[in-house]
């Protein structure tokens, strides 16, 4: 429930961001006031991308069964490792730069009376942040065994609202939180789910005797946090911690963050 709800705020909050710059803009100009009605027929275009993405991933879901099912599993917490990953040093690349590219773009919609460049923005942002959100609980989902559909909407509920809360917070009280910190420490949190991710579907892969174990614990740390106790089992989702792993989950999770902290330094995009 913890990592549906933290997943909906974050993206939630991006794709606020982008609607929210897109409607202060128009909302400030004269001219703005036709591309209101373009605005928002985009946004509603996102979400029906992303429900299309949602049903077609329950299609092919309900279409599986045994190993094939297991194999689509391991294949979507994989990308949506692959993809969180990503989005983050995509957000490290663009987003200083996010609000003057997309006031721009909206500066030659106005200039050529053509207003159909806010819907396009508009739709893929809410589509893409849609999209990811999709993939990325169903990713999560998939690590947690499954939960209640009514905690599922519970949590995606909360999430939006805390999103639209924060994005308020930050449009309004930049003394308390400001955009560089709220993106620093939920790029840190993003991080640690795609590493919690991609070592549950090495652990599932090994599993499957796709690879070796190598070493099979390398220790035990149960004594001090069981990771299938409550306190242990969220940070294992959260973050891929185990209390006694194979030696080549410590191998993975290792370089997975040697080679984040060497794009990060290199301020390099996936």
């Amino acid at each position: 429930m913890g990592n549906t709800l933290f997943i909906v705020w974050r993206e939630s909050v991006e794709g606020i961001l982008v609607v929210g710059i897109l409607y202060a803009w128009l909302k400030a100009h004269p001219e703005g006031a036709r591309g209101m009605r373009y605005l928002w027929g985009g946004v509603a275009g996102g979400l029906a991308l992303a429900g299309l993405l949602g049903l077609a991933m329950m299609g092919v879901y309900s279409s599986l069964d045994g190993e094939a099912l297991d194999y689509f599993q391991l294949g979507m917490m994989l990308v949506a490792a692959a993809l969180i990953t990503q989005m983050v040093f995509w957000m490290r690349k663009h987003g200083r730069g996010l609000k003057k590219e997309l006031e721009s773009g909206l500066e030659r919609a106005a200039g050529d009376a053509s207003w159909t460049g806010v819907a396009v923005i508009a739709a893929l942002a809410v589509g893409r942040e849609g999209a990811e959100t999709v993939i990325f609980l169903w990713g999560t989902g998939i690590e947690q065994h499954g939960m209640a559909f009514a905690q599922f909407l519970g949590a995606a509920a909360l999430g939006f609202a805390l999103a639209l809360v924060t994005f308020w917070l930050l449009a309004n009280g930049g003394r308390y939180i400001s955009w560089k910190n709220f993106f620093r420490i939920s790029e840190t949190l993003l991080l640690l789910l795609a590493a919690g991710m991609l070592v549950g579907g090495v652990e599932r892969m090994i599993g499957y005797g796709w690879l070796p174990a190598l070493a099979d614990p390398v220790w035990d740390s149960s004594f001090l946090l069981d990771d299938s106790a409550s306190v242990g089992n969220l940070l294992a989702t959260l973050t891929g911690y185990r209390a006694h792993p194979a030696l080549t989950l410590v191998l993975v999770y290792g370089a997975y963050w040697a080679l984040v902290l060497g794009w990060a330094r290199k301020g390099k995009s996936l």
